[in-house]
């Protein structure tokens, strides 16, 4: 049945584009980033101008 062909392309490409977007969802949130805390060390210079 030739009438019935862009019904399955359509499905086929709502397949394709829900399991990207699945795919894409469970990258995003199965990312864990390691959250190390340094001791910043701030140097204070001081400048003296000489006119």
């Amino acid at each position: 049945m030739p009438q019935m062909a862009p019904l399955n392309w359509l499905s086929l490409m709502i397949l394709f584009i829900s399991i990207l977007i699945i795919f894409n969802i469970m990258n995003y949130y199965s990312f864990s980033h390691q959250v190390t805390q340094k001791p910043l060390k701030i140097k204070k210079t001081s400048i003296n101008w000489k006119w």
